[in-house]
């Protein structure tokens, strides 16, 4: 599992297998948190396997240790 994190867009991204092929994810489910301050992607490949997760609001959703660790651009 990877996890990056563009603090300065709160975006966040989850990869659950090493690699995610162009164009493996052929459908994605969106969900909001319960408070409704972030939404979250899933995406799935054709067989229906759960790939990774997209944090639109990576704060709110995630806990702040797995952000901490995520490489990515950090906030101005």
């Amino acid at each position: 599992m990877q996890v990056e994190h563009d603090h300065e867009n709160d975006v966040a991204y989850v990869s659950l297998v090493s690699h995610i092929a162009d164009a493996a994810s052929v459908r994605q489910i969106t969900v909001a948190t319960p408070e409704g301050n972030a939404e979250l992607h899933l995406d799935f490949d054709a067989t229906g396997r759960l790939l990774g997760i997209e944090a639109v609001g990576a704060r709110a959703a995630l806990p702040a240790e797995v952000l901490r660790r995520a490489p990515g651009r950090p906030a101005e």
